[in-house]
């Protein structure tokens, strides 16, 4: 039999950790679907982009379209200019296009593909904050509408779906291959010196924050200053600040406040080996990311969730995560709760196993060969 050729999208930091164990499962089933891993160029810098390449041990990837920043109408509409381009020069054309998570990279990618008849699966798919002014919920609900393989991590992603009417036979649980690199990271990880290099060994909170909602609002970022300022009289408080929430602090005089702090640690970005070694000794955790509910989860770490939904309901169900939306008060009652052992503990998450993309490599081969 010969071998198909399949597109392999990833575009932001979110999609590297995702396509990574699909890469090596797919390559592990021989050559019947050979995969071309695509770089949209959404994240382009090497703080955002290429530090993930090295560490999770993704190759060069095949087909680079540069696209770069820019609004989310401006950026889309270069990615499906840029990718459909692509789609009508490449040789061979793709037997199919697989997109992961809920970028801008996601859908767009999803749109050139499906204009052109090429059968598209979506990894994460059904995931529903409900909540239309994300960006990436718009983005989940095109990309569902239009994948003809809905691949799922979590129960609420197949309820989600068949509320929507998609046909059952596209859909397939397959479990969270966040969960699979996570798995496959951990012994580098175990190796991170972070916590002596960022004078953090003993208890801490570690905080990201990149979200319109928290950092865009200049009184409720400064409220959360306030907040991190009270909780580093507790314990010591590690924040990687993402570029744009550093933009903000910047622009309210409160990143000098915060720089002023002796128990407030700033850094730069982290690649994902740090980061995670981070999380994975973290008192607690305070983010607005839907991955990082998710990998607290899996490690058992508490995670205030600074948003008031999440599209991965099962994090609070039956994981780590609390939502904390507009009741910032909570935070530090919360921390409290942690410090003094009366937070609530996770339970193990069906198919959140390590083998999510050892089962999504065994459906495409099914559906595409």
């Amino acid at each position: 039999m010969s071998s198909l050729v399949i597109d392999l999208v990833a575009g932001a930091r979110p999609n590297f950790m995702k396509v990574a164990p699909i890469l090596r499962a797919l390559r592990s089933r021989g050559t019947a679907l050979v995969p071309r891993l695509v770089h949209t160029g959404q994240h382009y810098d090497a703080a955002m982009s290429d530090v993930f390449f090295q560490q999770l041990e993704i190759p060069e990837p095949d087909v680079r379209l540069g696209v770069g920043s820019g609004t989310h109408g401006a950026q889309t509409a270069r990615i499906i200019e840029s990718y459909e381009s692509h789609l009508l020069q490449a040789d061979p054309r793709p037997a199919g296009v697989v997109v992961v998570g809920d970028v801008n990279s996601t859908m767009a990618c999803t749109i050139a593909a499906a204009k052109l008849c090429i059968p598209v699966a979506h990894v994460e798919a059904g995931l529903r904050s409900f909540d239309r002014t994300m960006p990436e919920e718009i983005n989940r609900i095109v990309t569902d509408a239009l994948s003809d393989i809905l691949l799922v991590s979590e129960p609420s992603g197949e309820k989600n779906l068949l509320r929507e009417g998609i046909d059952t036979t596209k859909i397939l649980m397959v479990g969270n291959v966040m969960i699979d690199t996570l798995v496959h990271q951990l012994p580098a990880i175990a190796g991170c010196d972070v916590q002596q290099r960022y004078g953090c060994q003993d208890r801490y909170a570690y905080v990201t924050l990149h979200r319109p909602s928290n950092v865009d609002d200049p009184a409720r970022l400064e409220h959360l200053v306030e907040i991190l300022e009270r909780l580093a009289q507790r314990l010591t408080v590690v924040f990687p600040v993402h570029p744009r929430t550093r933009g903000r602090l910047d622009d309210g005089g409160l990143l000098a406040r915060l720089q002023q702090n002796a128990n407030i640690r700033l850094l730069a970005p982290l690649g994902y080996r740090e980061n995670v070694a981070l999380i994975r000794s973290a008192t607690v955790v305070l983010t607005d990311s839907g991955g990082l509910q998710e990998e607290t989860t899996f490690l058992g770490v508490p995670c205030l969730t600074l948003r008031p939904n999440t599209e991965r309901p099962v994090t609070v169900d039956v994981g780590t995560s609390t939502l904390i939306g507009d009741a910032l008060h909570q935070i530090e009652p919360l921390v409290v709760d942690v410090l003094e052992g009366r937070y609530k503990k996770t339970a193990p998450i069906p198919l959140w196993d390590g083998h999510a993309a050892e089962r999504i490599a065994d459906v495409l081969l099914e559906r595409w060969t």
